[in-house]
């Protein structure tokens, strides 16, 4: 039996991870939290090259409250991770736990929220996060890295394989198979019996017998089962391994999701107990509901497994919170190095040039923060500290030695053209070239012509800092080859003088008999926190802002903290080098180093990679009405595109689709659209992308930041953005487009330079619906359906003078007309707005203005939305359809909606989504079978700035605006429609899935690359970038 015995050793230490090191030899361990910004790219990547007999990344938590959104940024990190070869890293995001109101912490809060926003939802405000510009130049082009990222970074393709031997490791005698092990194996009962109540592993080979093989010997299976078959082929199918853990019980099939990289299905009973499957496939990782693992799990697995070091360069909320709720695990902390800050920096951002005329009139120039959107309220901040001061304040203030390389250092290794120079002549590596066209986009898209002097080496320089210092612990003052450092005493201010007082902006205080946390009355908490970017409170005649919020102030006792702080970066040593920072030099030679070096990009991924273009030839068709659809890309949104694809050209002609970015899903979710109409064979459709921001939440001075007041009540977290932009998981199940975002320029649309491929530039909303009327018929006229808030809507009608001439009817999916007390909205994270629907309440004043126009206009209302709301009955019919791509899409992903609604109460609004496809089964023609009756009533709409009552739909006979209402339909008619359209072969999807993709990406080309088939021209090819 040693063969046996070898192959459970081999199990043991690949699925624990074990590593084995000498004891003098043992690497220093680092866990990074990170808000992954393109700068914080960089410092991955350079860490990830360091020698790992040194430092080892043990663990990767996510900061989601600032310059990223959680589900973007969880999966570039993951297909980094992949092309570096370190899926053993495990990266933790988010959460669903609750702060209440007495300041208890609950486990996993997400961070999704500062810690003073944080309550008992992941909904909620955006005092700090506000000052980051939500689209262009901020958190849309973080999210897409430029749009470089989708076209440069692998994804998944290799699968772990653990055995090769096909003999039984527990009796030897036969070759493994399901029913062995289940029914024939001796060993395997044995074990079984003799190991109740304890971990271990079996491998099995193949998933689908094992699957097949419980569905025909189980007792009681239920229909879920047929979902744990499509997570399993999803993970891996045949080709993967899978662990059994048999326990003896019995009772209800049930689902059981834990522990990242697996999924884990429970179900089945009789004589064999319940089985628990996991299966385990490399390269695979993403975002999954309810399975991927915590930014708190994380860090507490990270810490709790020995001495550790953190290296925090984005918002400390993550960190903040552990350190608050697990203080028995600050022993195994080392040292923390933080990324943040200004002591006695002077922002050299917004200054005037030396040659510049008198008109230049200095802005944050000076200052000893960098809040170039906030400079006027707030001119001390550093965006790392001002994304969560209060959570800043606990983890300088923890004990644990700190070093912070603020703005200080920061400021004095500004990128500039001598090192772009080199950088662009060094790109041997595949992280190189990653790192350098992201920093090239950056420059090309910066807003003035001053990125040489604006542009900093921000969290790659702290990580060099970090390591060079950890190299030389011996000397406890700080030496390293790249910075100056010097002892400060500082603390982090979190309110503004005088404290103790009580004017509505501080919840710690204002209303509590007991402050939050205990912290002490008329303490360093108890003052003023700036509310916003314009608060009143921090303004002055003189234009500079007197709140402090976020700065680490050099101070004296009893607040002081001893802390080691960069000062200013060291020159290069070699005084013959082009390169005038010493870290300059080690950045490249780091980054272009063949160890541990990255395997592959997409395009070297595949062998045969090619970017195609899928556009459909009519013919002689004679096409339907022109229809624009205008969306705002939550899950019902996506199916209800779909379905518009699925019906017939000669009924209904997709001329566009609008997006709007104030409703369920942040702006870089556009590249799931392009995603689905690349699957469905229409790239031919353009996207245009609407206003980040509702009607009057812009900053009146710079528009591209704003207030949430609205888009608040949409939760981060679970069942919210998190979720939609990610598609519930599914996103990356979906063919790559060649089309995406990309922050191209053109001088053409107001840009102040041309970038290297403009005419990939991202079009807007109303630049699309110009192009759209243009194209069209004299006399001819659209149809629009809106599905989420009416921000583009009004948009357009606010740039024509008389929209009725160019819009046939408008058919809106919203809004909620209360008949009753009793009949409340779906408002359900406003608690003091009873009677409002979403897509009304996210953009009232557009959708008074659209309301209010001259228009024809359907109203499908939340209350006949309410009526086609059961996941159960849809997934009956699509169950007994015929299975076209799109329609096992459809299915896969209202069965998760469905098994996330019975599992966590975050996803109790799931049924929601599903009447959001009402609107497109109705526009799409008479259905006689549906039964609809329509009624004509006049309708207004709140818009008074009162979030208690915004967005509520009231019938004023003398006021009103009168619209055709739906108010009845037979909802199994409807289910009957949708399956089986979407089951219709007619219009079908043309490659059906990233997986089908990677096949054709995989061989080798065995006919011409145009091929005509059922309508749909396929392989028209277009350059590759």
């Amino acid at each position: 039996m040693l063969v046996p015995k070898v192959l459970w050793l081999l199990v043991l230490i690949g699925f624990l991870g074990a590593e084995i090191y000498t004891v003098d030899a043992r690497p220093r361990r680092i866990l990074l939290d990170t808000d992954v910004d393109t700068d914080d790219i960089f410092a991955l990547l350079y860490l990830l090259k360091q020698n790992r007999s040194e430092f080892e990344l043990q663990a990767i938590t996510i900061n989601a409250n600032a310059w990223t959104d959680a589900g973007h940024s969880i999966n570039q990190i993951y297909d980094i991770l992949y092309m570096m070869g370190r899926d053993d890293i495990p990266v933790g995001v988010g959460g669903e736990g609750e702060i209440l109101p007495d300041g208890t912490i609950l486990p996993d809060v997400g961070g999704f929220l500062p810690i003073i926003e944080q309550g008992i939802s992941t909904a909620g405000g955006c005092r700090y996060r506000q000052a980051i510009p939500a689209g262009f130049g901020g958190r849309l082009d973080c999210d897409t890295n430029y749009g470089i990222r989708k076209g440069f970074l692998p994804q998944e393709l290799h699968r772990r394989k653990v055995v090769a031997d096909n003999s039984c490791p527990l009796c030897g005698r036969t070759e493994e198979s399901t029913m062995h092990m289940l029914l024939e194996c001796d060993g395997a009962r044995e074990w079984d019996r003799q190991s109740l109540g304890q971990r271990h592993v079996l491998v099995l080979s193949d998933a689908q017998a094992l699957v097949d093989s419980l569905v025909g010997n189980s007792c009681a299976v239920h229909w879920e089962i047929l979902v744990v078959v499509d997570d399993i082929k999803e993970l891996g199918g045949t080709e993967s391994v899978i662990y059994v853990q048999i326990f003896r019980s019995y009772g209800v099939p049930s689902f059981l999701f834990y522990e990242e990289n697996f999924l884990c299905a429970s179900f089945g009973s009789c004589n064999y107990g319940m089985l628990t499957v996991l299966a385990c496939k490399q390269g695979n990782r993403k975002y999954f509901p309810l399975r991927q693992p915590t930014a708190q799990q994380v860090m507490i697995d990270a810490v709790s497994a020995g001495p550790i070091t953190v290296f925090i360069i984005g918002a400390h909320t993550n960190f903040a919170i552990f350190l608050m709720n697990s203080p028995h695990l600050k022993k195994n902390i080392e040292h923390i190095y933080v990324m943040g800050g200004g002591v006695r920096s002077r922002n050299q951002t917004g200054c005037c040039p030396k040659n510049a005329s008198y008109s230049c009139k200095p802005q944050e120039c000076g200052h000893l923060g960098n809040l170039f959107t906030d400079y006027t309220s707030n001119p001390y901040a550093e965006f790392n500290i001002f994304g969560d001061p209060f959570a800043a304040y606990q983890v300088v203030h923890s004990g644990i030695p700190v070093t912070l390389v603020p703005l200080d250092a920061t400021n004095t290794i500004p990128i500039n053209e001598k090192f772009f120079m080199e950088f662009e002549q060094r790109q041997d590596t595949y992280e190189a070239q990653y790192c350098f066209q992201s920093l090239k986009m950056a420059r090309d898209t910066s807003f003035d012509d001053q990125f040489y002097s604006n542009y900093f080496m921000w969290d790659s320089f702290a990580i060099g800092v970090a390591v060079s210092i950890m190299r030389n612990s011996q000397n406890h003052h700080g030496e390293n080859e790249f910075a100056e450092m010097e002892y400060m005493n500082i603390t982090v201010v979190t309110s503004n003088k005088p404290y103790g007082i009580s004017d509505g902006s501080n919840p710690f205080f204002d209303g509590r008999a007991i402050p939050k946390f205990s912290l002490q009355k008329n303490g360093v908490h108890s003052g003023h926190i700036q509310t916003g970017l314009r608060d009143p409170f921090c303004l002055v005649e003189n234009g500079t802002g007197r709140c402090e919020d976020g700065y680490t102030k050099e101070v004296t006792a009893p607040e002081a903290v001893r802390v080691l702080v960069a000062t200013q970066a060291k020159p290069n040593q070699d005084t013959s080098s082009p390169l005038d920072k010493e870290f300059f030099t080690s950045f490249l030679d780091v980054l272009n180093l063949p160890q541990q070096t990255g395997r592959f990009n997409l395009l070297t991924e595949f062998p045969y990679y090619k970017e195609v273009i899928h556009k459909p030839d009519f013919g002689t068709k004679k096409l339907g009405k022109s229809v624009v659809f205008d969306m705002d890309m939550s899950i019902g949104d996506f199916l209800a595109l779909i379905y518009l694809l699925k019906v017939p050209v000669e009924v209904i002609n997709l001329k566009g689709i609008l997006v709007s970015a104030t409703g369920w899903a942040n702006a870089a979710t556009i590249d799931v659209i392009y995603d689905v109409l690349h699957m469905m064979g229409r790239d031919d459709i353009p996207v245009g992308l609407g206003n980040i921001y509702a009607l009057g939440q812009q900053d009146p001075s710079l528009p591209y930041v704003g207030d949430c007041k609205y888009i608040k009540a949409i939760p981060h977290g679970g069942g919210g953005f998190l979720d939609s932009d990610t598609l519930y998981g599914f996103a990356r199940n979906l063919p790559r487009s060649p089309r995406r975002y990309t922050a191209e320029k053109s001088v053409k649309f107001g840009a102040p330079r041309d970038t290297d491929y403009p005419e990939l530039r991202q079009p807007l909303a109303l630049e699309v619906w110009n192009s759209i009327f243009k194209k069209m018929d004299p006399g001819s006229k659209i149809t629009i359906l809106t599905n989420g808030p009416l921000s583009n809507l009004a948009e357009i009608i606010l740039s024509e003078k008389n929209t009725s001439s160019v819009i046939q009817d408008v058919y809106i999916v919203g809004a909620h007309i209360s008949y009753d007390h009793k009949d409340k909205g779906n408002l359900f994270t406003v608690p003091s707005n009873e009677y409002a629907e979403f897509n009304m309440f996210l953009d009232p004043l557009a959708a008074k203005t659209v309301l209010d126009s001259e228009i024809n206009i359907t109203l499908i209302p939340l209350g006949i939305q309410r009526r086609v709301s059961s996941l159960p009955k849809i997934l009956d019919k699509l169950q007994l359809t015929k299975k076209t791509p799109e329609a096992v899409f459809a299915r896969r992903l209202l069965s998760r909606l469905y098994q996330l609604q019975q599992k966590h109460h975050s996803y109790h609004h799931m049924d929601t989504f599903l009447g959001e496809i009402l609107g497109a089964v109705i526009l799409a023609g008479d259905h006689p079978h549906l039964n609809l009756t329509l009624q004509a009533k006049p309708v207004n709409v709140l818009a008074t700035g009162d979030v208690s009552k915004d967005g509520q739909i009231t019938i004023d006979e003398k006021q009103g605006r009168l619209v055709k209402i739906v108010e009845s339909i037979n909802p199994m008619a409807f289910y009957d429609q949708f399956a089986n359209l979407l089951s219709d072969k007619m219009q079908s999807a043309v490659i059906g899935s990233f997986d089908e993709q990677k096949r054709i990406w995989s061989t080798p080309p065995k006919q011409a690359l145009i091929v005509q088939m059922k309508g749909v021209t396929k392989g028209e090819t277009i350059l590759q970038q």
